[in-house]
C-alpha cells in the first residue's frame, strides 16, 4: 500500500456507525436448518499459514482452531464464561479444590472418544505457551486425570478466574486435543490437526496461498444451549466451508458481488460505500467494542533496551493520524484512547497518562537523545497484506521519524512478519526493534488476558519485556477474589505499564464485516466463528 493509498482511505472511508458495545446486541435472525450440500466461501484478514493455535499467536490459528476444535469453557456475549466440553463442575468454598466432568458424546474427528487425560493434556500444552495459561500453571498444586470423563486441578495459591482461564480464546487459545497430540512440545508445530469441533479440517486440500478447506462433523454432538457469543450449541449449518485466498481488496470485492464468496472479514474503508450500494450485501460488526493498533517494542535490543527510548516513541505517536491513514471515520473510531483495557469498557481508565501531552515532539527528541540513542537503524517489521496495520506502520515511521529515529522499514507479508518476530538475535543478524498489530478485547480487555501486557523476563511473546513489578501487579489482580478490589487494582497496572511500555496502544476503531444476504446467523463473537450459519439459495 502506497502512501498514496494511505491518503486516499482517509478522504473515501466509509460512514459506520460506532454503535452499541453490549456484546449481546444481534444483527440477524436466528438461524434456520441448513439446506444439502452447501458450502460457505470465506475471506478472512489473513490466509491460513500454520495450523497450530498454541505454537502460534496469529489470527489465522486461531481462527483455524475454533473451526476444528471445542473448548472445555467458552465465553458468552457478555464475556462470562460457560460450561461448552464440560458437563458439570464442583468447587471447594475456598475455591482451591476443582472436579470437571466432562459431557456425553464428545468424539473426536478419528472417532474416537474425548477423555479427561485429553483435557489435561492439551491444559498443560497451553499453559507452556500462553499468558493466562502460565498464570494458571503458576497457581496449580496438582491436576490429575481421575476417569476417562472426570479430572481434577487443586490450587496451590489463589486464582480466582479458573473458569475465565479455560475458556481463553484467543492468543494461544485453549482447545483440546488428542493426547498423544497435546504431547507435542509447544515449541514445535503440530502435524495432526485432530479435533472434536464442528468442522474438520480437510489436509488435503489446504494449498497455502490458495484455500483451506472444512467439512461438516457428521458426529458433532452440540449443546442444547442456543448459540451465545462464543458458547452455546455449535451447530454446523453448511456442508463445507472454503477458506479462500484473495489479497486484492478489489477482486475480493468483485467476488463477493458476484456470489463466488460469502463472507468478507475485514474489507478496506475505501470500498465500504461501494459495497453498502450493493442490493445483495449486507454489513455487521462482528466485534462490538473495537480493535486497538498495538506497538511492539523489542525491548531486548537497542534502543528500547532502555525505557527512555521507549518512552520517546510514546511521546511520537499520534493516534489522529494513525486513524485517519487506516481510513477510520470520525463515528467509527474512538479519538483518543489511552486505555490499555479499551475504551468503553468497565476496565477504562487514564491512568498513567492524567497530566501527560501526546503527542510531543519535543518531549521524544529529548527522552530519545537522553537514552544515548547513536543513530543505529531500527528495523521496523511491516506486514503490507494487512491495510489497517500497513497504514499506521507508515505513519509511525514518519512520526519516529521526526523525533531522529532512524528507521528501517521491512515490508513483508504477514505470515512472513509472524516468523521473523520469533527472533531474538540482533538487528544485524535478523532480529528486528518494532513491529504492528492489531487486538481485540479478547486480546487484551484485562491485566489477565492481555498477552503484549504480560512482561515476565522469560519466556514471554516476542518482545520480551521485563518488569517484575508490573508482573507482581497482574498476578495481585487475577488473585484477588472480590472483583471490586480487582478495578481498584487496574489504575496502579496501567500506570506501571505507561512506565515500561511493554506496547503502545496507537489508536480503537471498529471495522464491519461484509457478506451475502442469504446468509443468516452471523452474530457479534468479537472473532469469526461459523458455525450457525445458514446459506439460503439465492
Amino acid at each position: 500500500m502506497s502512501k498514496q493509498r494511505v491518503g486516499r482511505l482517509a478522504r473515501t472511508a466509509a460512514r459506520v456507525a460506532f454503535a452499541a458495545m453490549l456484546l449481546g446486541a444481534t444483527f440477524l435472525t436466528t438461524a434456520a436448518p441448513a439446506q444439502a450440500e452447501t458450502t460457505l466461501r470465506i475471506v478472512l484478514r489473513n490466509d491460513l499459514a500454520t495450523i497450530d493455535p498454541v505454537a502460534s499467536t496469529a489470527t489465522f490459528a486461531r481462527n483455524h482452531g475454533f473451526l476444528i476444535y471445542d473448548q472445555l469453557y467458552a465465553l458468552d456475549s457478555k464475556g462470562e464464561p460457560q460450561r461448552q466440553m464440560v458437563a458439570s463442575e464442583e468447587v471447594s468454598a475456598d475455591g482451591r479444590q476443582w472436579r470437571f466432568t466432562l459431557r456425553d458424546g464428545l468424539r473426536f474427528h478419528d472417532g474416537n472418544p474425548v477423555r479427561a487425560a485429553d483435557a489435561v493434556a492439551s491444559i498443560r500444552r497451553w499453559a507452556q505457551r500462553d499468558v493466562v495459561g502460565r498464570a494458571l500453571a503458576a497457581a496449580i498444586g496438582k491436576m490429575e486425570v481421575v476417569d476417562d470423563k472426570t479430572f481434577t486441578i487443586e490450587l496451590a495459591r489463589p486464582f480466582a478466574l479458573v473458569k475465565q482461564a479455560l475458556a481463553r480464546p484467543t492468543a494461544s487459545a485453549l482447545f483440546i486435543m488428542p493426547e498423544s497430540v497435546a504431547q507435542t512440545p509447544p515449541t514445535e508445530q503440530l502435524t495432526n490437526p485432530v479435533g472434536s469441533g464442528p468442522f474438520i479440517f480437510r489436509r488435503d486440500q489446504w494449498r497455502v496461498g490458495d484455500r483451506a478447506v472444512y467439512a461438516r462433523n457428521p458426529d458433532y454432538v452440540p449443546r442444547a444451549e442456543p448459540a451465545d457469543g462464543l458458547a452455546g450449541g455449535k451447530i454446523a449449518g453448511v456442508d463445507r466451508i472454503e477458506w479462500m485466498s484473495i489479497p486484492d481488496p478489489a477482486t475480493a470485492m468483485g467476488a463477493l458481488s458476484s456470489g463466488e464468496i460469502d463472507f468478507w472479514e475485514l474489507p478496506p474503508a475505501d470500498l465500504i460505500p461501494s459495497l453498502e450500494r450493493m442490493r445483495n450485501v449486507r454489513m455487521a460488526a462482528i466485534d462490538p467494542v473495537g480493535s486497538q493498533v498495538w506497538l511492539r517494542i523489542n525491548q531486548q535490543q537497542p534502543p528500547f533496551n532502555d525505557p527512555r527510548a521507549r518512552q520517546a516513541l510514546l511521546h511520537a505517536i499520534n493516534q489522529r493520524d494513525v486513524l485517519d491513514a487506516a481510513g477510520v471515520t470520525a463515528e467509527d473510531r474512538v479519538e483518543r484512547c489511552n486505555a490499555f483495557f479499551y475504551c468503553g469498557t468497565p476496565l477504562q481508565t487514564d491512568a498513567g497518562v492524567e497530566r501527560m501531552e501526546l503527542p510531543d515532539l519535543q518531549a521524544g527528541r529529548n527522552l530519545l537523545r537522553q537514552s544515548g540513542y547513536d543513530g543505529r537503524p531500527v528495523v521496523f517489521l511491516d506486514a503490507a497484506d494487512l491495510y489497517t496495520n500497513h497504514a499506521a506502520t507508515l505513519v509511525l515511521s514518519e512520526a519516529f521519524r521526526s523525533i531522529g529515529v532512524n528507521v528501517d522499514m521491512v515490508t513483508t507479508d504477514f505470515a512472513t512478519l509472524t516468523a521473523r518476530r520469533n527472533k531474538r538475535e540482533p538487528v544485524a543478524q535478523g532480529g528486528w526493534n518494532l513491529f504492528v498489530t492489531v487486538g481485540n478485547v479478547l486480546d487484551g480487555g484485562d491485566p489477565l488476558s492481555s498477552l503484549y501486557l504480560a512482561s515476565p523476563c522469560e519466556g514471554g511473546l516476542a518482545g520480551w519485556p521485563c518488569d517484575p513489578k508490573l508482573e507482581e501487579l497482574r498476578r495481585a489482580w487475577y488473585q484477588e477474589q472480590d472483583a471490586a478490589k480487582r478495578r481498584a487494582l487496574v489504575d496502579d497496572i496501567q500506570r506501571q505499564a505507561y512506565q515500561s511500555l511493554p506496547y503502545i496502544p496507537a489508536g480503537q476503531f471498529r471495522t464491519r464485516a461484509a457478506f451475502r444476504t442469504n446468509l443468516q446467523g452471523i452474530r457479534p463473537t468479537t472473532v469469526p466463528v461459523f458455525w450457525g450459519i445458514t446459506k439460503q439459495e439465492n
